[in-house]
């Protein structure tokens, strides 16, 4: 082979990578996309209006929380070189009151369902 020859075998190979690149990209969001709806398969469905009032129902949850009371934080100080003290980090520590009370409030918007427990499935299967 010659240079030109060599020459044309590289763009052409160049050209069949970049369309493969092409494929490959179109297969991979084909892919994303199934798996996506191989996890929503089995999720229940729910309406804009019902989205609307879970957010409704997180929103005045938060709003709820007092979020001013320094007893719902853990503070850690450090001192500057020059002596002054400042807060370094500042941790949530009522983070269980505020996600019961988010909970609580969605919770509410919902009837919940009759459902046998686990002991009655297996005393059924057991008959």
């Amino acid at each position: 082979m010659n240079e030109i020859d060599l020459k044309t075998k590289i763009e052409g190979l160049e050209k069949a990578i970049a369309e493969h690149k092409d494929f490959a990209t179109t297969y991979e969001g084909t892919l994303k996309q199934t798996k996506q709806e191989l996890v929503d398969l089995h999720k229940p469905e729910i309406t804009p209006m019902m989205i609307d009032e879970i957010h409704s129902a997180v929103e005045k949850a938060v709003e709820g929380f007092d979020f001013e009371n320094t007893d719902n934080y853990e503070f850690e100080f450090g001192m500057d070189y020059d002596g002054k003290v400042h807060v370094e980090s500042v941790g949530l520590q009522a983070a269980y009151e505020l996600t019961d009370q988010i909970v609580t409030k969605v919770c509410n918007l919902f009837k919940e369902a009759d459902y046998p427990t686990d002991e009655d499935n297996t005393n059924e299967d057991n008959e």
